[in-house]
């Protein structure tokens, strides 16, 4: 069963999808489903031998372009709807132990690539108003293939983050006349402290209010709405700077570092957000230490409120060291 029912105490979708409860769960990795087809006795999701790339609809998708009915009857207080969109899996690479942060730019210069596509091609359907492209990576976050792979998902509506983003940048718009992530470039090359790297089209940093201990966000330096405004020259200057970021994070404590991964950009459903919408990249690890995780707990669960047990600065100093670290 998979629908989606809306809380009328929140203003905000919930996608019920009960069949996931059966998706696989850490296989071994001579049971990995992302693995190339070796053997006609055990046919992966890749029927082939070999591959760079691959993308497919996610085998127990919570969204799809033609989802089943809902279960129960809607009403006025309770709406009820299809859980329509999309689902998909990027591999990025069949080296079922390789990381974003192993590869080599090249490779990641494609993946960007692939990016690209799926949120145009995704993106112009009807029934879509938001792609979101993300990687779950660690057991730490709930990954359940270890396998390198991301996500995307087409959803219906713009998600709620997404949204407060976009609305708090139309706001600073009004107030402000500016483009509040252009401002926040101009002040984070400004101040310096928070900054982790730069190149001539992105800029990485920690975020002056910081959620997560080690949270980076890698931005456009010019106003990019989405993927399909950056060129290929743009391209390959994120594929550079992502891996900066990640190969500083692994070198932080030592151990190939868990973390998701958003990207942000433009809805696809002409909404009228193009002007507020500016490009990034997300990613919060759940360690604050080496030894110890980061928990969502009562503030931030109950109260949306997050706490961070460490000082932004101080964490963009150490994670700077490791980013140096690792170019030298």
């Amino acid at each position: 069963m998979t629908e989606r029912r809306f809380d009328p105490t929140r203003s905000e979708w919930v996608t019920i999808s009960s069949h996931r409860q059966d998706r696989t769960f850490l296989p071994s990795r001579q049971m990995c489903p992302f693995c190339p087809t070796h053997s006609p006795e055990f046919t992966t999701e890749v029927p082939v031998a070999t591959y760079d790339l691959a993308v497919f609809d996610n085998k127990f998708p919570s969204l799809s372009p033609k989802p089943p009915a809902p279960s129960v009857q809607a009403s006025g207080l309770y709406p009820v709807g299809p859980a329509l969109g999309a689902a998909e899996v990027v591999l990025y690479s069949e080296d079922h132990t390789a990381t974003l942060a192993g590869m080599d730019q090249e490779r990641v210069y494609w993946i960007i690539n692939l990016w690209a596509d799926r949120y145009a091609t995704l993106g112009s359907r009807e029934e879509v108003a938001y792609v979101l492209i993300f990687e779950n990576k660690g057991v730490e976050v709930g990954v359940t293939l270890h396998h390198p792979h991301g996500q995307i998902y087409a959803y219906p509506d713009i998600p709620p983050v997404p949204l407060k983003e976009l609305k708090s940048a139309l706001r600073h718009l009004e107030d402000w006349g500016s483009c509040v992530f252009c401002d926040q470039i101009g002040r984070e090359r400004s101040d310096e402290i928070r900054v982790l790297a730069e190149n001539r089209s992105f800029l990485a940093f920690v975020p002056f209010a910081a959620r997560y201990p080690y949270e980076v966000r890698i931005m456009s330096r010019r106003h990019a709405a989405s993927l399909l405004d950056l060129t290929d020259p743009e391209r390959q200057s994120l594929a550079e700077i992502m891996l900066r970021v990640l190969r500083g994070y692994d070198a932080l404590f030592g151990f190939s570092m868990p973390y998701i991964m958003g990207i942000h950009q433009a809805p696809t459903d002409d909404g009228g957000w193009q002007a507020v919408s500016h490009f990034h990249i997300e990613f919060t690890p759940p360690y604050r230490t080496a030894t110890k995780l980061k928990y969502l707990a009562g503030s931030e669960f109950s109260g949306g409120a997050f706490l961070n047990d460490t000082v932004p600065e101080e964490s963009a100093e150490r994670l700077r060291a490791a980013v140096k670290s690792v170019e030298r």
